[in-house]
């Protein structure tokens, strides 16, 4: 999944368009996707139009973040949710929750996370850089648009699951265990550069 929003705040900024893929077997479900606008409910920033190209005018009249929360809430059921950087998305989701009358409890991965484990904590692991060294491309207007992200992250989920399974890395819990392990280790490290 991911969503685009006003700015990088969990805490003070609104969502302004949300989209989901799903994959399963290894591959994209075709016509499986989830792909909306939402009403911010305040104007956007030209700052953040210039990164997502999301106007006023694409959200007015768009759902507001609680039925667009549902919808997405829905389109999710059953399934573990992935994003690249999934504190940011979920942080903002779970905002939403009580409004909504849903709660985000879904098992989570983290692209960010599970390119860390796969390319070592020091690389890159923006998802140009995660897509580039994936040879995945991202067509230059799909880029920063929640759908084209969206499909990105699957994209680099599919490659990513393949070479941590040559690694013997072949579960969920397994790859949730690692997950938590190198977050730890990104948290400390930006913690002692902070000291």
């Amino acid at each position: 999944l991911d969503l685009e929003t006003t700015g990088l705040s969990v805490e003070r900024d609104a969502i302004v368009q949300m989209a989901a893929v799903r994959a399963l077997g290894g591959a994209l479900v075709a016509g499986e996707e989830l792909d909306t606008f939402v009403d911010p409910g305040r104007p956007i920033p030209p700052s953040a139009t210039r990164i997502h190209h999301v106007t006023d005018a694409d959200v007015a009249g768009a759902p507001d973040a609680y039925n667009a929360s549902r919808s997405l809430h829905h389109f999710s059921r059953g399934a573990v949710l992935v994003a690249h950087n999934a504190p940011f998305d979920l942080g903002l989701l779970k905002r939403h929750e009580a409004g909504a009358g849903i709660v985000w409890d879904h098992p989570v991965l983290d692209t960010v996370l599970l390119s860390s484990i796969a390319f070592g904590a020091t690389d890159d692991h923006s998802l140009d850089a995660l897509c580039a060294r994936l040879e995945i491309e991202i067509a230059p207007e799909a880029r920063h648009s929640a759908l084209g992200d969206a499909r990105a992250t699957a994209e680099a989920l599919l490659k990513l699951l393949g070479l941590l399974e040559a690694r013997g890395i072949t579960t969920y819990g397994a790859l949730k265990a690692e997950s938590d392990s190198h977050a730890r280790r990104l948290f400390s490290k930006r913690e002692m550069a902070e000291v």
